[in-house]
């Protein structure tokens, strides 16, 4: 059975106060002109007692409920993106919010019904998350209270937090001219001249951007360029064993994910391909797999859990409408060998 809840009334007469009094003293009121002892004896009275401030009746005075909503397609459920919760529930609980989090499956029906059931409950704010980024068709609901994109655009939000994927496909090829390649690159999954009317995504396309902006700054060019549609390990094993079976094959491979990656080490591993001695990779994600595979994969990371806590920010202290692009670290690991090795 459930305890009586401990009220502010309770608070104050253990403390030999009004309520006002006590009011005043533990909602931070300044200047309350009242003694220090006084202070003193409501908040150890607020403590032996277990006092906890009614966030309801609270709301209804200043018209907040210290409550953020966070509304995603799989986000929660889903390993890849689980950074961007991770860091947007660690920024709520640091400006001491609650996070509402409400999954959808990316069905308008479930969206509709987890907008209004976050309105409903008078939150402060809503972030709308997006597993891969990308443009977020929501409900023509009316949504009057704050909101960001997350991982997403909306022409009716323009506030939105991104992956800076432009200087995270210049960082890639960075890697790669450092230690010394100049030839024998070869792009994975994408190929200008066969997706040239073709559209994945605004932030796939800045990705494509930087990595052909940065060969282009050093007047290179890659000596093989692979279009795979699905970015899975199995599509990288078949294309990376084809690569690798031409008479001159890459020694280098940019990878336009970590899942192509992944597939590109099996076919190495199968062929006799040694990594990074014959062949240097690097890829985009990180995803947590990286980090195990032997040698470890180089890869530009999606600054997830960065973004999540921007989200929050940007509810909690408003700016003007503006597009937010995280950078997007390099992880060294060793698959990049040098272009002059064995």
């Amino acid at each position: 059975m459930l305890s009586r809840r401990v009220t502010l009334t309770d608070v104050a007469k253990k403390a030999g106060l009004s309520v006002s009094a006590a009011s005043m003293i533990l909602n931070g009121k300044p200047d309350t002109r009242l003694s220090q002892d006084a202070h003193d004896r409501v908040h150890a009275a607020a403590a032996e007692l277990g006092y906890r401030p009614n966030v309801a009746a609270r709301g209804l005075k200043t018209n907040k409920t210290q409550t953020i909503a966070f509304i995603s397609d799989v986000v929660a459920t889903t390993r890849f993106a689980s950074g961007l919760i991770k860091g947007a529930l660690a920024a709520a609980e640091a400006a001491g919010h609650v996070m509402m989090v409400l999954e959808t499956g990316g069905e308008p029906k479930r969206e509709t019904e987890a907008i209004g059931a976050a309105l409903d409950r008078q939150v402060d704010g809503v972030i709308f998350a997006a597993m891969r980024a990308r443009e977020l068709f929501l409900p023509d609901a009316r949504i009057e209270t704050p909101a960001v994109m997350l991982n997403a655009t909306n022409a009716r939000f323009p506030h939105c937090v991104l992956p800076d994927e432009y200087r995270g496909g210049q960082a890639a090829i960075q890697v790669l001219m450092d230690a010394g390649f100049r030839e024998g690159i070869a792009l994975l999954g994408q190929s200008e001249a066969k997706e040239k009317e073709l559209f994945r995504s605004a932030t796939v396309a800045q990705r494509v951007a930087g990595i052909r902006d940065a060969m282009a700054d050093q007047d290179l060019a890659f000596d093989t360029e692979v279009s795979v549609w699905l970015w899975e390990p199995a599509e990288g094993y078949q294309a990376t064993k084809r690569l690798l079976r031409q008479k001159n094959p890459p020694r280098a491979i940019v990878a336009m994910n970590d899942r192509l990656a992944f597939g590109a080490y099996q076919a190495a591993g199968e062929l006799g391909v040694r990594i990074p001695e014959d062949l240097s990779i690097i890829s985009f994600d990180n995803d947590e797999i990286a980090s195990y595979l032997r040698p470890g994969l180089t890869t530009v990371a999606l600054p997830h859990e960065t973004m999540g806590a921007r989200a929050v920010e940007l509810l909690l202290h408003p700016e003007p409408p503006t597009e937010s692009l995280i950078p997007m670290p390099v992880v060294m690991r060793d698959s990049v060998g040098r272009a002059d090795g064995p």
